[in-house]
């Protein structure tokens, strides 16, 4: 059991880098934060030789649009495998349940 309640999102994502658009998978988590008050998501981006391209190898901003959400965030370098880390502090680009109804389904 992790130490954090985790909500998230897997599939395709449109990331925008540099005022680029390319469609890529990702596998994204997050959590809120109740010290600081914040929501932090995070995750990784599948091998994209696109991505590569555009960021060849340097952490750059990004927005990313996963169905009606969007948010922004930062490309990290990537990890040995050639998949980029992405991170991000506030509202995430996917769903995350606000009632208790929601919670509860």
């Amino acid at each position: 059991m992790s130490e954090h309640d985790e909500d998230g999102y897997s599939g395709e994502a449109t990331l925008v880098v540099d005022g680029v658009s390319l469609t890529a998978t990702v596998e994204l988590r997050g959590y809120f934060q109740p010290i600081d008050g914040y929501y932090r998501w995070y995750g990784r981006v599948a091998v994209n030789d696109e991505l590569t391209k555009l960021a060849g190898g340097k952490k750059k901003p990004v927005t990313i649009h996963a169905g009606a959400h969007t948010a922004t965030g930062e490309l990290s370098d990537p990890d040995p495998w050639g998949r980029y880390r992405i991170t991000g502090t506030s509202t995430p680009p996917f769903h995350v349940p606000t009632t208790l109804e929601e919670l509860n389904a």
